[in-house]
């Protein structure tokens, strides 16, 4: 009956939110390749070589679950140099950054609706060998049918927040009859185990094996020396202190660049270095900009060749993929998606370069991490705008204190890696 209501039920409430996710596509643009995809066809290429050899089937849906699938494939192909891999994605960023790094032997495809007609048909083209979902993605029929077919499925670096705890826990029935079928349920850490048995998760199959994002962290040469380039050829100067906001949501930047303006009266060796979380919002943070008066130059407009005339105030990074880079040219990151919205993004990338890290209150989306660096005294979390003047203010004025947090930082990163080492030997046993 369960399963019943959910397949009369999803075609509806994906009928509703549909023009939503066209809207959203549109915005982002890239979706119109391979579309065809979602509804589980395949071109005859794409068809034969799924069926060259039997392959294990790795699901990340958005950015950060891509480049956590990417690290497990190559680990696990270290340990099982035959293996071969499907990797699927959702959006469009994350099929972008899976067709620049996915080995040869392997085939990049779009995640199909999650209906039984396209899920059945998907399954038989594959005939996955196993089906490794990363963090959260609990798709009820592919999970259904996939177990009926006898195909093993895990979970890798698992996490539940508490919203989503508690929306599961209202579909108890439901979710106790997914999580049966998955084994291993790898999860980042205690609280994690605790909501997945808390939604019928069965206490055997449950191993906390830490977060994977401290080894997907890996620093990239070329890049930072591109981000160095960058900032040469804009006329910032060495003794700068840059202070950046990476992977901001809107309000986050208006905050940043009125902070900036306020600080940069007492300390004019500060710059802005602003990357918005989807670059799609271009506009809206040029408009931001402006509304500060502040001159600044939009990275997509660079010429590699050809200095500005003069160094502007602010580098808005209107780019996709460069975050990471900018990171180590940074002395002081915020990181979003913490102060103006909830869930936080990802504190260990700029962590792993030993720079200042500062987060807002609302950094959900990593129960497991924030607490690693708050007893390590390695990021400083600010309840509000205020609180967060205070904290760049005191970085800037204590240079000491600003190395020592970072030092920390790096350190934190550098010890708690390892997961997708434990993760791999788990599955393949």
């Amino acid at each position: 009956m369960l399963w019943l209501l959910y397949n009369l039920l999803f075609p509806i409430v994906f009928l509703c939110m549909l023009p939503k996710f066209l809207s959203r596509m549109l915005k982002r643009g890239g979706y119109g390749q391979h579309f065809e995809q979602r509804i589980g066809h395949f071109g005859t290429q794409t068809k034969a070589r799924l069926r060259e050899h039997k392959r294990i089937w790795v699901h990340a849906v958005s950015v950060g679950e891509i480049y956590v699938a990417l690290r497990f494939i190559k680990a696990y192909r270290a340990a099982h140099p035959e293996a071969h891999f499907a990797l699927s994605t959702t959006t469009s960023t994350a099929h972008k950054i899976g067709r620049e790094s996915i080995d040869e032997r392997d085939v990049l495809f779009y995640f199909p609706v999650d209906l039984p007609i396209i899920i059945r048909k998907v399954l038989r083209i594959i005939d996955p060998e196993r089906i490794v979902l990363m963090e959260g993605e609990f798709w009820p029929n592919l999970i259904r049918l996939a177990d009926n077919r006898g195909i093993p499925i895990s979970l890798v670096n698992g996490r539940m927040s508490e919203k989503s705890f508690r929306g599961y826990k209202k579909l108890y029935s439901l979710t106790r009859d997914i999580l049966r079928r998955i084994d291993p349920i790898c999860v980042q850490g205690e609280l994690d185990a605790e909501r997945m048995r808390g939604i019928g998760a069965p206490e055997k199959q449950v191993h906390v094996m830490g977060t994977v994002k401290f080894d997907v962290a890996q620093r990239d040469p070329a890049g930072e020396k591109s981000a160095r380039d960058i900032m040469q050829l804009l006329g910032v100067p060495d003794d700068a202190v840059v202070l950046l906001g990476g992977s901001t949501w809107p309000g986050e930047e208006d905050a940043l660049c009125a902070l900036y303006k306020k600080l940069r009266a007492e300390f004019p060796k500060l710059f802005l270095v602003l990357v918005p979380r989807h670059v799609e919002r271009a506009a809206e943070v040029v408009q931001c900009l402006e509304n500060h008066g502040l001159d600044f130059v939009r990275r997509s407009g660079l010429d590699p060749e050809k200095a500005p005339e003069q160094m502007p105030d602010v580098l808005f990074i209107d780019t996709t993929g460069e975050l990471r880079n900018f990171y180590s040219v940074a002395d002081i990151i915020f990181v979003g998606k913490s102060l103006c919205e909830h869930g936080g993004q990802n504190p260990i990338e700029p962590a792993m370069y030993g720079k200042a890290v500062v987060v807002g209150p609302n950094m959900e989306n990593f129960p497991a991490v924030m607490p690693v660096f708050v007893k390590a005294e390695a990021i400083l979390q600010v309840e509000d705008v205020r609180e967060l003047e205070l904290a760049v203010r005191g970085l800037l004025e204590d240079v000491q204190q600003r190395a020592a947090l970072g030092e920390r930082a790096a350190t934190c990163v550098e010890k708690n890696r390892g997961a997708i080492e434990r993760t791999v030997e788990l599955i393949g046993e």
